[in-house]
């Protein structure tokens, strides 16, 4: 996974063009909290485009529309963000996307996480719910327990996962020089 350093381009895929993020249209129970997500794949964006729209769609937030929208961004390192990085999707990786993602499990970890200003990691996208919901459910045994951590991270197919790279601060987001949009054809 790529470390997010000066100069780095990265993609948002959307339902429309963002040109300047606001946390607080952010939502709150992603894989690294609540922030402005982007990759280093735009292929990654441009599904997250599609997905975005339609999503959108269905829930009568937009209009019907024929399209997504990948904003492209450069980060601009002030060098002093608060960075923490999951190179793998490990154990770390795992209890921190399920603690964010339902806020009864593993509320410590999430809470010693709240003073980054970026997390960045793989991303659990629409091929790797499946897993972490039957590991939520207990299907591979106790939430958090070795056995149940270690049969869910085997199944995740590790080296298919994109990265994501969340900013969850305004002082991360000035780091991000917006460049350009482009709409993404359904």
């Amino acid at each position: 996974m790529p470390e997010l350093k000066d100069q780095m381009r990265l993609f948002h895929g959307s339902y429309c063009e963002v040109q300047k993020p606001d946390l607080a249209r952010c939502a709150r129970f992603k894989d690294f909290g609540r922030g402005f997500y982007l990759t280093s794949s735009k292929e990654q964006a441009v599904n997250f485009a599609h997905i975005s729209a339609r999503k959108a769609i269905e829930k009568g937030m937009i209009p019907p529309q024929r399209f997504g929208v990948v904003s492209t961004f450069t980060f601009v390192s002030s060098g002093d963000l608060d960075v923490l990085d999951y190179p793998a999707a490990d154990i770390n990786w795992l209890h921190c996307v399920v603690g964010h993602r339902r806020n009864r499990f593993f509320t410590e970890e999430v809470h010693n996480l709240t003073h980054y200003d970026v997390i960045s990691g793989k991303i659990a996208n629409d091929s790797t719910n499946v897993t972490i919901t039957a590991y939520l459910d207990g299907l591979y045994g106790e939430t958090g327990s070795e056995n149940a951590d270690r049969i869910c991270i085997s199944l995740l197919l590790q080296e298919r996962l994109q990265d994501q790279y969340c900013f969850r601060t305004e002082k991360a987001l000035r780091t991000l020089c917006f460049e350009r949009s482009e709409q993404i054809w359904l």
